[in-house]
Parts: C-alpha cells; sequence; structure tokens
C-alpha cells in the first residue's frame, strides 16, 4: 500500500526522510542516458547568415529597420530622415500618441479571413496606407524613387512622388507603368514652373495631386544644421571620416547618375535656403482655387492641422485632407495629426471628401488605431525610408511586408476581419 508522505519538519538545508525516493517516481521523470535517436530531431544548426538580405528577413518591426539604416547610411542623410525641426517635440508626441491608444478587442468572432483591402480616391488599395512624398530620396539609398515606386506597385497601394523627389515624373512612371502613381505638389513663385509639373504629372497618368501647404518657409531642422547639410552631400574632412564606416553607400552615391530632380534638373545648397528661395510664401485659398480648375484628377490638399481648415479647403474643391504636421519638420510643438482624426472625420462626414493621415506611423497597429477613430487611409514617410536605406527595394519591401502582417494580426485581435468594420469602439485614448 502507497503511504501518504506527511510534510517534513527537517530543519532548512536537510533532506527530509520522509519524501518519495526514485523508485516511486513516473517513468518519465527518472534520470536516463539520451539516446541519439532522441537528440537527432533536436539537433538543427543552422548555417549563420550574415548577408543584408538574411537581416532584413530577420527584422519583425520597423524599429529594428531603423537600426539597420543607421548602421548603413552616413549621419547627414539618415539624421535628414530621421529628425525634426527644433527641440524635435512634435515628432515625440504624434509617436506617443500611438503608444497612448489602448485597443478594446471583441472576443468570438470568426477572423479566419482578414482582408486589408480599402477604397481611397475612387479606386482600390491591397493595403489601407500608401507612400507618402518623400525629397531628396536618391541621396538616403541610391534606388531612391525607384524602389519605392516599384514596391506600392508590386504591393497594390498608391506611391506618391514628391516635387523635390530625386527622379523625374517620367522616369517613375516608366519603372512603375502599372502601379498608381500620385504626385506631391509644392507651388512655386514661378507658377508657369507649377503649371509645367502639373500637366507632366497629367499626362504621366498621375491620378492623383497632392498639395502640400505647410511649407510656407522651411522649417528649423537643427540636425541638418549641426551636420553641414547640403544637396548633394559634400565631400568635406567629417563627411569622408563618417564614409569610411559606411562605404558602401558612398560607393553607391559615387557610382550612379548624380541626383535629379522631378522638377528641377540640379541643385548645391541647403534644404532649408531651397524651400525659402523656390517655395511661394503668398499661397491663399485663391490658389486652391486655381489649382481646382487646372487640375481633372482628384485634389488632395496635404499640411492640413485644424478642422477649420479641413472644411475650407473641401469647400474649395479638395477631393480629400491629409492630416499632418510634415512629420514635426516644419513647427515645433504643431497639433498631433491623431489626436485630430475624430474631429475633422466629423466635420467632412457627408461630404464625401477622404481624411488619410499622416505623421508618425511606426507600425500596423498605428495604422489599424488611425482607420479605427475616423481616417480612411494613411501614408507612410520615415518608415518606408528606414527600409529603403535599409536595403534599398528589398529593404522597402520588408517595411511593407511588416505593416501587412502588423494590420492583419491586429484586425484579427481585435475581432475585425475589414477594414470598414473598424470603429471609435475599438480603441481608446488614455489620457495622462
Amino acid at each position: 500500500m502507497t503511504q501518504t508522505a506527511q510534510p517534513s519538519s527537517a530543519p532548512s538545508g536537510e533532506v527530509p526522510t520522509n519524501v518519495p525516493t526514485a523508485v516511486g517516481r513516473p517513468a518519465a521523470l527518472k534520470r536516463r542516458v539520451p539516446k541519439y535517436s532522441d537528440l537527432a530531431p533536436l539537433m538543427k544548426f543552422k548555417k549563420p547568415e550574415f548577408s543584408n538580405s538574411a537581416k532584413l528577413r530577420r527584422a519583425s518591426t520597423i524599429w529594428e529597420l531603423r537600426d539597420m539604416a543607421e548602421r548603413r547610411t552616413p549621419r547627414a542623410p539618415f539624421d535628414y530622415t530621421d529628425g525634426a525641426a527644433e527641440a524635435e517635440i512634435t515628432l515625440r508626441r504624434a509617436r506617443q500618441a500611438f503608444q497612448d491608444i489602448e485597443f478594446r478587442p471583441g472576443i468570438l468572432r470568426d477572423v479566419s479571413g482578414v482582408d486589408l483591402s480599402t477604397a481611397i480616391l475612387g479606386k482600390q488599395s491591397r493595403l489601407p496606407f500608401g507612400i507618402a512624398p518623400t525629397g531628396f530620396t536618391r541621396m538616403m539609398q541610391s534606388e531612391g524613387e525607384y524602389a519605392g515606386s516599384q514596391a506600392a506597385e508590386a504591393a497594390g497601394i498608391p506611391y506618391t512622388l514628391s516635387t523635390m523627389g530625386t527622379a523625374s515624373i517620367e522616369d517613375v512612371a516608366a519603372a512603375a507603368p502599372n502601379g498608381r502613381n500620385w504626385f506631391q505638389l509644392y507651388l512655386w513663385t514661378d507658377r508657369d514652373r507649377s503649371l509645367e509639373l502639373i500637366e507632366r504629372a497629367a499626362r504621366a497618368g498621375n491620378d492623383t495631386l497632392m498639395v502640400t501647404v505647410d511649407t510656407a518657409v522651411a522649417g528649423a531642422r537643427l540636425r541638418d544644421v549641426r551636420n553641414g547639410m547640403t544637396i548633394p552631400p559634400a565631400l568635406t574632412v567629417k563627411t569622408v571620416l563618417d564614409a569610411s564606416y559606411r562605404p558602401a553607400w558612398w560607393f553607391n552615391f559615387l557610382t550612379h547618375e548624380p541626383l535629379t530632380f522631378a522638377s528641377l534638373s540640379r541643385y548645391t545648397g541647403t534644404v532649408a535656403d531651397l524651400i525659402n528661395s523656390m517655395f511661394d510664401p503668398t499661397l491663399t485659398f485663391d490658389d486652391l482655387d486655381w489649382l481646382r480648375e487646372t487640375w481633372k484628377g482628384k485634389l488632395v490638399v496635404k499640411g492640413i492641422q485644424t478642422v477649420e481648415d479641413a472644411r475650407k479647403v473641401v469647400d474649395h474643391g479638395a477631393d480629400g485632407v491629409v492630416i499632418s504636421n510634415h512629420g514635426g519638420r516644419q513647427l515645433d510643438r504643431a497639433p498631433i495629426p491623431l489626436h485630430l482624426v475624430p474631429e475633422v472625420a466629423a466635420a467632412l462626414k457627408g461630404s464625401n471628401a477622404a481624411v488619410i493621415l499622416d505623421t508618425g506611423i511606426m507600425s500596423g497597429a498605428d495604422i489599424v488605431a488611425a482607420l479605427a477613430l475616423g481616417a480612411e487611409f494613411t501614408l507612410i514617410g520615415r518608415a518606408y525610408l528606414y527600409g529603403l536605406m535599409a536595403g534599398g527595394r528589398a529593404g522597402v519591401d520588408r517595411t511593407i511586408q511588416i505593416l501587412e502582417k502588423d494590420m492583419a494580426r491586429t484586425m484579427a485581435l481585435l475581432g475585425v476581419t475589414k477594414v470598414s468594420e473598424l470603429n471609435p469602439d475599438h480603441v481608446r485614448l488614455l489620457q495622462h
């Protein structure tokens, strides 16, 4: 008969005399010498992979792509991408806003299939985000706009070429002939040059014109000042020393076609000087009326930071608004786009105007939160540039893959299978 062991009263450090011995242990808990047949299935040693493509595959977040980008890119172009204006308060707040989201999941829903597609400005997008316009993109990595537009084409999402992009409108259209290409416009003091760009964009098949209105003057991007950032990067003692740690970037930069632009053939100087000399600080809503008459496709206004201005631009013919503070790169302490989404969405309800969010997105969960609060679509800027700097076209593809996987998982965990099912009940903004 098996006896039940009684609680031991042995002093600490001594082995109790009434604990069952090995004789009474289950067979699975008895010590034995392992057999090779038992070990063989466990011995799955992989050959170490040190290639950049392997590192891209292992990256599971945009932050990891950012770390790769920082290691591979000289300080000046990396900081131009990564930085913001003045003390960079706006950028930190924009990202904190996403961190302050609390999701409210629904349970016992069939989420075996999640559909991330959505309609934006009259056409379908396979994912609820597109690539935002970014200037001087081939300076970050030599494939630049070509990598971005081709990755967007492959993913079935829109790509936006900046006026200050480093590839021409025609070359981007040729590189991604089946993609949905948009063109972002900065209105210049020379209206004839602006009109020329608009006409070129239309001829190249761009269906949407995105006019940016938050650059009356250049923001104080202090990282660029400290780094002596110029277009193109200057070969100073500092940059040569920096190049010694990142030879691949400099090799690509020096052995490819020099930087050319969507809107001008060459430029040498600082970014701030370029903005202050070429962009028109006298813009008014009358200029928006002129654009509406001139451009026959969809017209979107980027840089909306108040509900009142959102209403006004729609009254002046805009088909959509991009709630954006330019990634925190213009006015520090500017409004946080995510916080504005519910109010702008409510104000434009019934107008058929698209509400698009830009600034601060670093994960697919961020995108889901924006959609739940009322945005119809989002744009990624830095997130895609981190991927570009980390690995060219393959890095941009990896950015899109990470965001897509994030979104599908987040929606499934929320109990949602379609973008249209997301609503404010799925999120709550935490209060500090």
